[in-house]
């Protein structure tokens, strides 16, 4: 069996051979059928990824067992063979296994292809998100001034309903009130945590979306000929629009999309995918392209230079992401994550990772 990374110590080689006896790496007994492989992915060797062999693969595991644990929904232009999958999962090295014999599992396991854009390029946008952490109210106050609904329970129909309808005529159950602006971002990344008045901290998930376009509050700024101070940045335009309360309420309801939540005590961030999302392990993909689940190999570079070689998995989708080379990398929540994911915004390449054995399942 050949891996691609050489493992340079006897120590290496020792604990890659006992971890690879520990787990099943054997013939699958289940292979796909219906073979069809679209012409955007284009199968590789791992020698095409760059910074696979200094990547901490094990962090991904650990993401990929939330996946193995979720019902996953075979949709898009990518779907894994279910049966095929799930021998995957069963096949999972301990959760204690060191980083050589997990990368030598998803080497065994999975065949990286690249992933090309329809017009044959090969690089595309990576932004990044995060869980923020918001001052909220009970009841509507002069700074709580904005209600933070949950899907209404008496069935009322809000697909195709713009957010000022939905907020003016209160289709939902108001679950909390805040700050406009702070909702406003709340509704952006899916998911935060509030603080309340008496210190309590409420943690908030994504629970439906009204299916309509999204309309950059920068970018309606800039049609204006606007420019806060910073620029357009995130953190610039928040800072700009709640030092502006009124043009602050006509550019955010000019956003038709609106973003219903629901209340948990699981302070974890749960994704599309129904799972929690680990800090630069969970990545947001097109679930009209993707199945959610699948391993996906990220070569890009931080907001502040720094190259960014990782597996992640895809877990999340969102609004905005859409296209074959495009993703949201989940930074994590609070001041920390939002430093780095408020800024950002870069081309890369993207390798997704499919069973060895896999013949593509025909779209439905």
């Amino acid at each position: 069996m050949f891996f691609f990374c050489k493992i340079g110590k006897l120590v290496g080689i020792l604990g890659l051979i006992i971890g690879v006896a520990s787990c099943d790496l054997s013939s699958p007994t289940h292979v796909g059928d219906n073979s069809k492989i679209p012409n955007n992915l284009k199968a590789v060797s791992y020698s095409a990824l760059p910074g696979w062999c200094d990547d901490d693969v094990r962090y991904a595991l650990q993401a990929f067992r939330n996946t193995c644990r979720a019902k996953i929904q075979y949709n898009g232009s990518v779907i894994p063979d279910p049966e095929l999958l799930r021998e995957k999962c069963n096949m999972l090295p301990s959760a204690s296994a060191d980083t050589a014999t997990v990368r030598a599992w998803f080497e065994s396991n999975f065949q990286p292809y690249q992933v090309y854009n329809d017009n044959g390029t090969k690089t595309g946008t990576y932004t990044g998100y995060y869980s923020p952490v918001i001052n909220g109210c009970r009841i509507k106050t002069a700074k709580c001034n904005e209600p933070i609904m949950g899907v209404p329970i008496s069935g009322a129909n809000y697909k195709g309903v713009s957010k000022k309808d939905i907020v003016n005529k209160k289709i939902g159950r108001v679950l909390y009130w805040a700050n406009i602006v702070d909702v406003q971002n709340l509704q952006i990344q899916g998911s935060g945590m509030l603080k309340l008045e008496d210190g309590k901290m409420v943690k908030l998930n994504f629970a439906a979306v009204n299916d309509m376009p999204f309309k950059s509050i920068g970018g309606q700024l800039k049609e204006r000929g606007i420019k806060p101070d910073g620029g357009y940045s995130a953190d610039a335009v928040w800072t700009y629009l709640k030092q502006n309360p009124k043009l602050a309420k006509e550019v955010i309801y000019n956003n038709p999309r609106y973003v219903y939540f629901y209340e948990t005590k699981e302070h974890s961030v749960i994704g599309k995918l129904g799972t929690p999302l680990s800090k630069i392990r969970s990545v947001a993909m097109d679930d009209s392209l993707y199945t959610l689940g699948l391993p996906v190999y990220i070569n890009t570079s931080l907001s502040d230079g720094r190259s960014f070689n990782r597996l992640m998995i895809a877990q999340d989708t969102g609004g905005a992401i859409r296209g074959w080379i495009r993703a949201d990398i989940f930074f994590g929540s609070g001041d920390e994550a939002y430093k780095v994911a408020h800024g950002q915004h870069s081309q890369g390449k993207m390798f997704i990772l499919m069973p060895k054995e896999y013949s593509y399942v025909k779209p439905r």
